[in-house]
């Protein structure tokens, strides 16, 4: 393999960490919850338990996505699949933007599976996972859909390892990130800051979510 193209071969996973980072980055996906908790039980390592839970739901929302979209790439056109999740992309991302969205009021008395539900309905509902697809379709699968016929076991297996590995990749870069937010913002920062200034990133991502799909009819229209 040349050195271009094993650059391009690290863009899909660089893609997964910059994802994860940003999911990370948004309070709606958990960080200022734990800070409230932590804060309530005068607590840091409060703030670092619960992101644990936090992180597992997140992950187990994506794992849904990039599993449903393993078993489908082997069987669908890729092509049909790029216009497919570029057509739910935009019509997701455009609910996100003309939908109001409020979170219901919930006790703080929470436990493992209390946060673990509530990250996997708060990454559902944002479309979290829909957002991984434009990227996985870049990984390489060549080599794994060149054996299919003769090695299906083997198939599978790969496939298996490569959603584990995407979404470990994108829950670590989320876990980092919105780890070292809520410690920062719970020793030194406060919550006093969201009352002067604050960015809208929900409604940041569903412009993502839409800007997402829209770039990924680009390469569908030149083929």
């Amino acid at each position: 393999m040349d050195r271009g193209g094993g650059v391009t071969d690290l863009w899909p996973w660089l893609g997964l960490v910059g994802l994860g980072a940003f999911h990370g980055l948004n309070p709606a996906m958990g960080w200022l919850f734990s800070v409230a908790l932590g804060l309530q039980h005068k607590s840091r390592a409060r703030v670092l338990w619960s992101l644990l839970p936090i992180a597992f739901g997140h992950a187990v929302s994506i794992a849904v996505v990039v599993a449903l979209f393993a078993s489908v790439r082997r069987v669908v056109d890729v092509d049909a699949l790029r216009w497919t999740a570029a057509a739910i992309l935009v019509a997701f991302g455009l609910y996100r933007l003309t939908a109001r969205h409020k979170p219901r009021a919930t006790g703080m008395q929470v436990g493992f599976a209390d946060l673990a539900v509530w990250s996997f309905l708060m990454a559902t509902g944002h479309g979290a996972g829909l957002m991984l697809v434009p990227v996985l379709l870049r990984l390489p699968m060549r080599d794994v859909h060149a054996a299919h016929m003769r090695w299906d076991s083997l198939v599978v297996t790969a496939d298996a390892i490569g959603t584990f590995l995407a979404v470990a990749v994108h829950t670590f870069a989320m876990l980092a990130v919105a780890g070292a937010l809520a410690v920062v913002v719970y020793e030194w920062v406060g919550l006093a800051f969201l009352r002067r200034g604050w960015i809208n990133l929900d409604l940041l991502w569903a412009i993502a979510l839409f800007a997402a799909g829209a770039l990924l009819l680009v390469p569908a229209i030149h083929v």
